[in-house]
């Protein structure tokens, strides 16, 4: 499923690329065209200025004046040879009040003459030799508008598809929850029935033989069961986190590991002296720590050093898992927390994804890989926000 959703995604992104560089060619296209066209408007412009300056009393005028006075959207400025400014046309006053108009102006023009919007008009014989004039012109408003059009559509199809993906991966992450919630409850109601039928017949087991020395571990066990069958049952309720001391609910977990590993795993706590209190959902909690010592020893194959060590700040307390195992590549740093990610020959790949969940979502927090060398180990840390000390 996951591998479908993010072939969706490089598909929407495919479509958004598509888009986009159609738009722009298209855009661009569009541009270029009318360029040319307001440049020609612009030549027959300066052409009726010419037949204006060589006119005399047996000319009409009438065509050429309502070419010249037919330009309402193209901004023209015309300009001695010097580069003054003569007259201007379609041209707003972004000048203050007092400042020099005619020095605006030919400034104005001369950065219309470097972009090439410059038109020379030669005056006639009667004028000193040499002498012109020139029309500098600049691109229309809709000419602007076009241009930054593209772009603006450029962004709300990112924007778009951003939306989209936002979408698909709230309604994956839903079902992916109703999931999670569905197989939690099932589990805690499946175990429910054995582990009554445990606590009964380890009761009739007490009563017949009381001395028995295996009666006090059934009975560990049996709390055991009660607390897994806790845990589940919690994935699918909305607990509140309530302040608890991190050192006692991680001595726990460490007490339960060294029963069930091999002597050739060394699990070694670094713990401050006074209590350290978060907010803590325990059996939760005590959960994902069992889950990264579990697969701390999976990762040195039944033998190594596994170091617990807690440290806090103002805000936040912080526990860290070192193991001496095999690593993790820096390119899965992300992808072991994804549900299906495992190395196991036998295994879900769903431990450290729920473990993810029970600490963002349940204890606000955050679990992350904070360092791992192939060969040497990796060290998992959790941040936590801190409680207060009314335990």
């Amino acid at each position: 499923m996951f591998d479908r959703i993010r072939n969706i995604r490089y598909v929407l992104l495919l479509v958004a690329v598509v888009i986009a560089i159609g738009s722009l060619l298209t855009s661009n296209y569009l541009i270029s065209d009318l360029e040319q066209e307001e440049r020609n408007r612009m030549e027959v412009w300066a052409e009726a200025m010419r037949s204006l300056n060589a006119a005399d009393e047996n000319t009409d005028m009438n065509l050429v004046l309502k070419v010249i006075n037919g330009n309402h959207t193209i901004p023209v400025i015309l300009v001695d040879k010097e580069g003054v400014a003569l007259s201007a046309r379609n041209i707003n006053n972004h000048y203050s009040v007092g400042e020099d108009s005619v020095a605006y102006l030919s400034q104005l023009a001369k950065d219309y003459r470097a972009n090439g919007r410059a038109i020379r008009i030669d005056l006639p014989q009667e004028y000193d030799k040499g002498d012109y004039i020139s029309i500098c012109y600049d691109e229309s408003l809709m000419l602007k508008r076009l241009a930054i059009y593209p772009y603006i559509q450029l962004s709300v199809v990112v924007l778009f598809v951003l939306i989209a993906i936002f979408a698909l991966f709230s309604a994956m992450r839903a079902e992916q929850n109703k999931v999670w919630v569905g197989l939690s409850k099932e589990t805690a109601h499946q175990l429910g029935t054995p582990i009554s039928s445990l606590i009964a017949w380890h009761e009739v087991m007490k009563e017949t033989y009381p001395d028995d020395v295996l009666l006090p571990e059934m009975e560990k066990d049996i709390k055991r069961l009660e607390r897994i069958a806790e845990r589940f049952s919690k994935i699918g309720s909305i607990p509140e986190p309530k302040p608890d001391d991190v050192l006692e609910v991680l001595s726990r977990v460490v007490a339960y590991m060294d029963k069930r590993t091999s002597n050739k795993v060394s699990i070694r706590t670094h713990f401050p002296a006074e209590p350290v209190i978060a907010n803590l959902i325990p059996s939760l909690f005590e959960w994902v720590a069992e889950n990264l010592c579990k697969n701390a020893v999976d990762a040195m194959g039944g033998a190594g050093s596994i170091d617990i060590s807690v440290d806090e700040d103002d805000k936040f307390v912080y526990v860290e898992v070192k193991d001496s195992g095999k690593g993790i590549p820096k390119s899965d740093f992300n992808a072991v927390f994804k549900p299906g990610f495992t190395t196991k020959e036998r295994g879900w790949g769903l431990g450290l994804s729920l473990a993810r969940r029970i600490v963002e979502e349940y204890h606000k927090g955050k679990i992350f890989v904070k360092d791992s060398v192939l060969g040497v180990g990796t060290t998992f840390r959790i941040e936590l926000p801190k409680g207060t000390s009314e335990v």
